[in-house]
């Protein structure tokens, strides 16, 4: 990935007919699921109707080891959570499995997504007295279901009553004392999956965390659907089924892990074929095709198959570097990717090099790992790109730039991006390549600006954060800040 975007969250639930070591189960698929969210995690278990929970800053491992595990107990229902954060600052108040303790009962819930209104819902429920902790719009659902709880007979009423208020994108799983619910938004911008186990069900953000606690994949949650699983098994509520389905083709493209298979598609394969279009789209005479670890690799290789290029390993990664790494300091900053990557001179001195990426977005490591390899000796370097330019902000969770640092948005011209990065070609995958690999409706406004649902009540990237920071200073100090 060559620019500044991040993963995003990962959700996980479990459920099993008799008390069992839930936690367990959690911790192994949020460690499948760490690729989607480094800056914190958290588990939450329900044993007979009491609800315990961890959450803390950092990787799965370094927040919960053997003791913190124990603590947490038996259970049967366990959901869990990995962070990175796009709406909603990385405080302990924001992380997640949010527990909830109302009147109808005890609640726990975990978002992957952002919603469009979170700012609007947020200013109705303070105005009839709500207290938020945070800045997280996950507050903002777990406060719509409570809500419609109280008119309610059931959670999964409640649920499907909320979703009425609730837009933008969100794939979530909610335990409550005896059940845990898996729904989706109805335009389904991010993935959410269903697993059997023997006597249970899983939900998960991606397939590979389901395989990797020894379930089977049963299929995705439908856009708008309601997955309800309790001690009766698992039914469904699709009164929000229906609508055009909108993926978020990046899901594809970078945020998966190539091994998940999502709405059908193995991400291996769309990332292969995106890689094959390439070549054919933008050919170019070089000696050695070669990958962007990790996300660059399939479609490197799918280059190399359909182009004839030999593929050849053009860089290591150092894979020890954890969400704790510190930058140098800023007359340093140019280097530090060399202290996460650097290029094999035995394999690119003196060859033409085809580099291969998932992205483009401010354009500085871009030309930083041009650079790296022209500094190992490669003749030419001709970069392809597995997307399309990045030209938008995006409102549904994934962590776009601003388009003022956009380096889509300052230049027009792909030559004119190509000179700027040190490359000696430049080539993106059309938007329009990237809808037919997918073959399902995808959202792709990052890249066009055409939006599936109205955004227009949004702001800039993380305004949401700083007007409740703003207002927050205007209430202990008096001054006017808003």
């Amino acid at each position: 990935m060559t620019g500044c975007l991040h993963e995003e969250c990962g959700v996980f639930g479990i459920y099993a007919k008799d008390t069992a070591d839930a936690a367990h189960e959690v911790y192994l698929g949020l460690y499948a699921l760490q690729h989607r969210g480094q800056e914190s995690c958290g588990i939450s278990v329900c044993d007979d109707g009491v609800m315990r929970h961890r959450k803390g800053e950092g990787l799965v491992h370094e927040v919960f080891g053997e003791r913190e595990l124990s603590e947490l107990g038996a259970g049967n229902i366990a959901i869990g959570h990995v962070r990175y954060s796009t709406t909603g600052g990385g405080s302990p108040e924001n992380f997640q499995p949010l527990v909830v303790r109302h009147i109808k009962g005890n609640m726990s819930l975990a978002h992957n997504g952002n919603l469009v209104n979170a700012e609007q819902l947020r200013r109705r429920f303070e105005l009839n007295g709500a207290i938020f902790r945070g800045t997280s719009d996950t507050e903002a659902i777990a406060y719509s279901i409570v809500a419609a709880r109280l008119k309610c007979g059931s959670t999964e009423e409640a649920v499907e009553l909320a979703m009425n208020d609730i837009g933008g994108a969100y794939s979530c799983v909610l335990m409550t004392a005896t059940k845990l619910i898996a729904f989706r938004d109805p335009n389904g911008f991010r993935p959410l999956i269903l697993g059997k186990t023997d006597g249970g069900y899983i939900a998960a953000s991606e397939s590979c965390a389901i395989e990797s606690v020894g379930g089977t994949v049963l299929r995705d949650v439908r856009p708008g659907e309601i997955a309800v699983i309790g001690s009766d098994g698992l039914h469904s509520i699709e009164t929000h089924c229906g609508k055009a389905h909108t993926i978020c083709v990046f899901e594809y493209i970078y945020f998966a892990r190539p091994d998940s298979v999502i709405e059908g598609i193995p991400v291996h394969e769309w990332r292969m074929n995106a890689g094959r279009t390439l070549a054919k789209r933008s050919p170019a005479a070089a000696d050695i095709v070669i990958g962007v670890p990790d996300s660059g690799i399939d479609a490197a290789l799918g280059y190399s198959e359909e182009s004839g290029i030999p593929y050849a390993t053009g860089f290591v990664k150092n894979r020890y570097i954890g969400r704790s790494f510190i930058q140098p300091k800023q007359s340093e900053r140019r280097d530090a990717v060399r202290i996460k990557l650097n290029a094999v001179a035995s394999v690119v001195a003196g060859k033409r090099v085809v580099m291969v990426d998932d992205s483009i977005v401010r354009g500085t490591t871009s030309a930083r790992i041009v650079g790296l390899l022209k500094s190992a000796g490669a003749k030419e370097v001709h970069v392809r790109i597995s997307s399309p330019p990045f030209r938008f902000p995006c409102h549904f969770g994934t962590d776009i730039d601003s388009q003022e640092n956009l380096i889509a948005c300052k230049f027009t011209d792909t030559a004119e991006i190509a000179e700027a990065i040190g490359a000696d070609s430049l080539a993106y995958l059309s938007a329009e390549d990237a809808h037919s690999l997918t073959g399902c409706g995808v959202c792709d406004g990052c890249f066009t600006g055409d939006y599936p649902v109205d955004v227009s009540g949004c702001g800039e990237k993380n305004k949401f954060e700083e007007k409740i920071h703003r207002k927050t200073l205007t209430l202990e100090t008096g001054e006017n800040l808003l």
